[in-house]
């Protein structure tokens, strides 16, 4: 195990590299001019240049990314140019509503999604088997912006059950901002239901034709222990790796949904400092969210090869 998690971490510095050069190039190559951000249309271009100049833009290519990179690493990621705040403390503090909204989704989809699926592959064939893949195959054909504006519109404008944005009043209780989340966390659920729902049912159905499972059943062992001591924990080896991996995404794919419901998120400060040409802002957002999709993934490895040992021993070789 020691083993084989030191050659993923020992990926991690390259990766990280190749993601800072190409997030810093890609950076550059966002339409606008900061200076001419700040200063307004109106502003003059050797006002526009001065500003520019006064904030570093005018020096060589590779001294930007090294001053950028040397402060990412370090924790002093400067001031955003556009919004005159520290950037770490705002990235940080977006992130957390980020993990929060997440969260209250992650909470709804894995039981559902993983419960379904299990139902599903237990009766394969059935009117429950079809109906469940229909649903889910429906849920992931559905985009984000569709599902979410369709439940605006009917729970949030005419039943008026949940509000239509997921920013809670200022001094909400941990309740309260969990009711605003529901709404923003159901079409992530529609997402994300239809693939990990996919990936246990297919385990499931693989599991049950072992051939050590039919010998448990041969030697009069009771259903429910085959169930839960033989079937579940290998069935369920697969999804989760997949719910490690939709780890990531919950966390910094929810940029749509920000957006739709007002909500003060990492990906509403992603587009807004692509839009404002807020570069420093830009590419420490696209360094935190490359880093979470890197630990989430490793983490899901890990588990993985932890459940299975064959996995770990033949990764290992």
């Amino acid at each position: 195990m020691k083993q084989y998690l030191a050659q993923r971490v020992g990926l991690v510095p390259v990766t990280l590299f190749v993601v800072s050069l190409l997030t810093f190039v890609l950076a550059q190559l966002v339409p606008g001019d900061v200076g001419r951000t700040i200063l307004g249309p109106y502003a003059t271009n050797a006002q526009v240049h001065a500003l520019d100049r006064r904030l570093g833009y005018d020096l060589p290519v590779l001294q930007r990314y090294w001053h950028w990179a040397t402060g990412f690493v370090s924790g002093n990621w400067g001031v955003s140019p556009v919004l005159q705040v520290p950037i770490r403390p705002l990235v940080m503090d977006r992130l957390g509503n980020s993990l929060l909204l997440a969260a209250t989704a992650f909470v709804i989809v894995v039981p559902i999604s993983v419960t379904l699926g299990v139902v599903a592959g237990l009766r394969e064939g059935s009117r429950t088997d079809r109906a469940i893949s229909l649903v889910g195959l429906s849920l992931l054909g559905l985009p984000e912006f569709v599902g979410a504006t369709v439940l605006i519109v009917i729970f949030g404008v005419m039943l008026a059950w949940f509000p239509v944005t997921a920013q809670a009043p200022p001094g909400s209780g941990l309740l309260t901002r969990l009711h605003y989340l529901v709404l923003p966390a159901i079409p992530l659920v529609f997402v994300l239901f239809g693939y990990i729902s996919h990936i246990a049912r297919s385990g499931t159905i693989e599991t049950s034709n072992a051939p050590y499972l039919r010998t448990a059943t041969l030697k009069g062992i009771p259903r429910r222990a085959v169930l839960t001591r033989h079937l579940l924990p290998n069935a369920l080896l697969p999804t989760v790796t997949v719910i490690g991996f939709q780890v990531g995404y919950l966390i910094a794919g929810l940029t749509v949904i920000e957006e739709l419901f007002n909500y003060p998120g990492l990906g509403q400060l992603l587009i807004s400092s692509a839009t404002n040409h807020d570069l420093p802002t830009l590419a420490d957002i696209t360094m935190l969210v490359a880093i979470i999709f890197l630990v989430a993934n490793i983490l899901a490895d890990a588990s993985y090869a932890l459940l299975n040992p064959r996995i770990r021993a033949r990764r290992a070789q």
